[in-house]
């Protein structure tokens, strides 16, 4: 009788942390942290069910998709999803990603796959490329005349002013 009441008792204090620990936000907190784990995890499991030879090849494009689309979703958490119309030729990159995987780890793909996947990655690749020039053109307009004018001033020096 008294190892039950131990238990009990142990059981009601775990309850009361748990209810004091979600009153208190750090369950809220946690999973608005992790939850892209909820994408990553099904694009790993995809993945060894491949390699345990357990699924078709088919099933590494949407693999390589939820991961790549998970670890931009982490990147928001932590940095803010103002980052987000920076990042959103990722969506892009996955899929390049997920057609690549399908090339390189199936022999029996068409040649198309892989062309496909080069073929979205470098469009990607000029979105991103065009985000950048967009958001820091000014800075690197800003870069090139200085070098420029410390070009100018150097290459030349006056015998006087």
């Amino acid at each position: 009788m008294a190892k039950n009441r131990y238990s009990i008792g142990l059981l009601l204090i775990g309850i009361a942390v748990v209810l004091l620990l979600g009153k208190l936000g750090v369950f809220s907190f946690l999973g608005s942290l992790i939850w892209p784990l909820f994408i990553l995890i099904p694009g790993i499991a995809l993945h060894m069910l491949y390699f345990g030879r357990v699924l078709p090849s088919g099933v590494l494009v949407p693999g390589g998709i939820l991961i790549t689309y998970s670890l931009i979703f982490f990147y928001c958490n932590l940095f803010g999803w103002s980052s987000m119309k920076y990042l959103w030729p990722g969506f892009l990159f996955g899929v390049a990603v997920g057609l690549y995987e399908l090339h390189l780890f199936d022999r029996n793909s068409p040649r198309g796959t892989a062309i496909a996947a080069v073929i979205i990655a470098i469009v990607s690749v000029v979105l991103f490329s065009i985000m950048f020039l967009v958001t820091a053109g000014i800075y690197i307009v800003a870069a090139v005349l200085i070098i420029a004018g410390v070009a100018l001033v150097v290459a030349r020096r006056p015998r006087s002013w």
